[in-house]
């Protein structure tokens, strides 16, 4: 409970990460920690420890605390063209645990947090595009492929990101067996 409970703090402090530095607003575009942390909660907690305290992030967030990127929260957000990422990071982590569960080996973590990653791209890109056209109001010569040149910001931080995560994520599992 004490990790799932902490990652669940670190992904809230990784989404406001803007509001400290406000220089990581590039174009609108928040450029959070959150895909780091929802890659690194399935890295070191593993699959299902790792998806539950990404859906305790979540849940938290629906139920009114300003936990989401630029401090929103309630379950107005549903509605949000970003709240796919939400989602996605719930998959994130458990994609990232689910491979490492099966291999532990150095280029096994690296690679989960980079298809991790990849998957809350476009599962959380996708979403997006869905909701500006479906429901939320879409910016003028809005299509698809704007939407993905806007995630072409955060896109090589998250890579970054990822790999640091996975190489992280495999030194502390082999910190936390040694002292166990």
């Amino acid at each position: 409970m004490v990790y799932i409970s902490l990652f669940s703090a670190l992904m809230m402090i990784g989404a406001n990460i803007t509001s400290f530095v406000p220089f990581m607003v590039i174009g609108g575009v928040p450029i959070t920690l959150q895909a780091f942390f929802a890659v690194l909660a399935g890295s070191f907690l593993g699959s299902r420890l790792g998806a539950i305290s990404m859906a305790v992030y979540a849940f938290i967030g629906l139920a009114g605390a300003p936990v989401f990127a630029r401090f929103y929260g309630g379950i107005g957000q549903l509605l949000s063209p970003t709240f796919g990422f939400i989602i996605a990071f719930i998959f994130t982590a458990y994609i990232t645990g689910k491979i490492i569960e099966k291999n532990n080996k150095l280029y096994s973590y690296v690679i989960a947090a980079l298809l991790g990653t990849a998957f809350s791209y476009l599962f959380g890109t996708n979403w997006m595009y869905a909701a500006y056209k479906l429901w939320a109001a879409a910016p003028d010569a809005f299509s698809y492929k704007v939407a993905w040149m806007w995630m072409a910001v955060p896109f090589p931080k998250d890579i970054l990101l990822a790999i640091l995560a996975g190489v992280f994520a495999h030194r502390m599992q082999g910190i936390v067996k040694k002292s166990s």
